[in-house]
């Protein structure tokens, strides 16, 4: 169904390492079969939950327990076995879960001495605990009465709560971190107050009597652009008021002054508007105890961790040059190495799955954008057009236009559909510099886009298709836990309502026949048609919105595209936008982030480092590079420092494999393999080596 027969994926059972010392064996054994049955063994997760805690099946045993064996030998294995299918992607199902009220984010400690830990922590979220929300609305009200009283002249603006916290905006000088420790102190001076929560209502004109009288010029604006009456202000005891429509605690004693932290300070525009006063914005993050604000300090400092803006440049993957211009990147060569193997794969499943590979131009004429729309809807986020012999050419932001002309070329019949198309197409889209960030928001990448034209009756098969066709590329990659949204026809949409009614069931229809939860956001869709969205779960439990599925009414129609009937009649086919991975910037920011630069050996741009002990066994060292090289195996042969310099470089550069040398390696025609994961596997013949690394590389697991 859905043109591509390659729904379900066969997952060889892994292999686990079990090292030299014999007497592990026994131990690792139950440990690897309760691995293929358990994906929550050793966890690092850490979980919170607001009233509970809650844990997961585990085995629990110090290592030390194990007298008879060696210490750093048993630590060595189960830091193995902890790692192992983490870091290796060796997830062979997927769960998709909807939007829920009670979700949590799930905050994870990658450090090796937490991999045994069984306990997990769940942070509550703002949807799933209302006391939380309550605390930190409360804690913004509280911090921007700590700065007036501190600072008398500073002009307040808005303050809500945030995802993990809150903010406020102030017109004042700009602020230092010891002034944020002074703002601190003073916030629990308020809080030991237990001072009231007080709501009233009063009449507008009321209102703007006493915004005029305490000469505070936004909230006069802010109360020009409250259309309801009457007004709601909320008072903290007798000392602070503020506009606010709620919801706060009782009283401020009911905040923990130790579940609090004031986190940083940034400028922003009133209104996010540049030509308006730049502001000073003050962060903080409030829970509802001490555990919890631990928990996200440590969910904080492993998520700066592994920051792929910093880890791009140590690891040398990628660069964005000042020179060059804002959010535009430079692919360098290990990074270039990665992209080439993520479209590689990309590529062979398409094609596998019935798709035709087009390359589409990166300009086009200004018309062809006018009869898309995108010059009526999309003009902000376009770059300014270029004259080309008295005509206007157009960067493009969006592929499907190329798709659709491709399509045009030709009378097509309705025994031709589905006809799929797919394409990695670059394209480029005007982003203010302020919100430039890393490979996550850029001005030029390239969308792994793909347009699907088939008949009504075919949309259900097709998107399961397209489903299928995502989870199998995904799994690839390590990511198996999904959240799904079906969004439906907003109030203003093309097409009649019989279309988008079946549009609508035919993928309300894909998602119960593929098994996966799913949200639905009503009035949620864009005006051409309705969607599904996909947000793919990372190592820290982080969502990152990645593959999303369209039905288009809007783009046949402007384009007049057509079919013919089994009555000859012309008629308009149903278009499909999809994407899988979204772009390919973010997502292989993403990868970053999920491994922390510790790609699985399959994905590493260098898989394997060969170190000689001395410059003697360069020579021989280099015939070993060539014979990997010509199998197919990423290596390079590093020298020039002591041994354990250069392994320490090649750990720090996250190398999976290590095959040192030495004179009774070149004797015997062998090398000695070092592990990231697993330390000193042995001595082996070359041809070991590389039959055992691509045997691992094509099963997916470890050396």
């Amino acid at each position: 169904e859905g043109g591509c027969a390659r729904h379900k994926t066969s997952a060889t059972k892994p292999e686990l390492k079990i090292g030299r010392d014999a007497r592990l064996k026994p131990i690792m054994f139950v440990l690897h079969r309760m691995a293929l049955s358990s994906h929550s063994l050793f966890t690092s997760s850490l979980r919170l939950s607001s009233n509970h805690r809650t844990s997961s099946m585990s085995l629990h045993f110090p290592v030390n327990s194990f007298a008879s064996i060696p210490r750093r030998l048993a630590d060595r294995e189960i830091r193995v076995f902890a790692l192992y299918r983490k870091r290796n992607a060796l997830s062979t199902s997927s769960s998709a879960v909807a939007t829920d009220s009670n979700e949590a984010a799930v905050v994870t400690e990658d450090k090796i001495s937490e991999e045994v830990s069984n306990e997990k922590i769940v942070l509550p979220t703002n949807e799933s605990s209302k006391r939380l929300l309550r605390i930190r609305h409360t804690c913004a009200h509280v911090m921007a009465m700590a700065v007036q009283k501190i600072f008398p002249d500073a002009k307040v603006t808005i303050g809500p709560w945030i995802e993990n916290g809150f903010y406020y905006d102030f017109d004042m000088e700009p602020l230092t971190d010891k002034d944020l420790k002074r703002i601190k102190k003073e916030m629990d001076r308020i809080i030991g107050r237990n001072l009231p929560l007080i709501r009233e209502e009063v009449t507008r004109g009321e209102a703007q009597r006493r915004i005029m009288a305490i000469s505070e010029p936004y909230k006069m604006e802010i109360l020009e652009s409250i259309k309801e009456d009457p007004i709601t202000i909320y008072h903290i005891g007798d000392d602070w008021w503020d506009l606010c429509a709620g919801p706060h605690v009782e009283s401020t004693g009911n905040i923990n002054r130790k579940a609090i932290e004031l986190e940083s300070v940034a400028g922003a525009y009133w209104r996010g508007d540049t030509n308006k006063p730049m502001l000073q914005r003050i962060y903080g993050t409030a829970w509802e105890n001490e555990e919890q604000l631990k928990a996200y300090l440590h969910f904080k400092e492993e998520a700066k961790r592994r920051d792929h803006r910093r880890l791009g440049q140590d690891l040398d993957l990628f660069s964005i040059q000042d020179e060059a211009g804002g959010g535009l990147v430079f692919w360098h060569p290990k990074g270039a190495t990665v992209r080439h193997i993520i479209e590689d794969a990309w590529k062979k499943i398409h094609m596998e799955c019935g798709y035709d590979l087009l390359y589409t131009p990166h300009v086009a004429r200004a018309d062809l954008w006018k009869i898309s729309g995108h010059l009526d809807f999309y003009r902000e986020n376009m770059y300014d057009q270029m004259k080309i012999e008295e005509e206007l050419y157009q960067l493009r932001p969006m592929n499907c236009p190329y798709h659709i002309l491709v399509y045009k070329r030709k009378l097509h019949s309705y025994r031709d559909f589905p006809i799929r198309v797919a394409e990695l197409g670059t394209v480029y889209r005007y982003e203010l510099s302020g919100s430039l960030h890393g490979l996550f928001r850029v001005r030029g990448f390239t969308q792994d886009d793909a347009h699907i034209f088939c008949l009504e009756d075919q949309i259900k098969d097709e998107i399961r298709g397209v489903l299928d066709l995502t989870e199998e590329i995904l799994l690839q990659f390590g990511f198996s836990k999904y959240e799904v949204n079906l969004s439906t026809r907003p109030e203003k949409a093309v097409g009649g309502d019989d279309i988008w009614e079946k549009a609508t069931s035919a993928l309300k229809d894909a998602l119960d026949d593929k098994g996966w939860s799913y949200q639905i956001d009503e009035g949620g869709g864009a005006f051409y048609g309705p969607k599904i969205d996909l947000k793919i779960e990372d190592a820290l439990g982080r969502k990152w919105q990645c593959s999303t599925i369209q039905v288009d009414f809007n783009l046949p129609q402007r384009f007049d595209i057509t079919y013919v009937d089994s009555n000859s009649e012309k008629k308009r086919p149903i278009m499909i936008h999809r994407a899988v991975l979204g772009s390919l910037e973010r997502f292989f920011g993403v990868l970053i982030e999920h491994y922390a630069g510790d790609f699985p050996l399959w994905l590493s741009p260098i898989q394997a480092r060969i170190l000689p002990v001395t410059d003697t066994q360069l020579e021989y060292c280099n015939e070993v590079n060539r014979k990997l090289k010509a199998r197919g195996i990423r290596a390079e042969v590093c020298s020039g420092e002591r041994l354990p310099k250069l392994i320490r470089n090649a750990e720090k550069q996250k190398i999976p494999l290590m095959a040192v040398v030495g004179p009774k390696e070149v004797e015997t025609q062998t090398v000695t393999v070092r592990s990231r994961f697993g330390g000193e596997l042995g001595t082996i013949t070359i041809d070991d080596f590389i039959c055992r690394t691509r045997q691992a590389v094509e099963n997916r697991t470890l050396f």
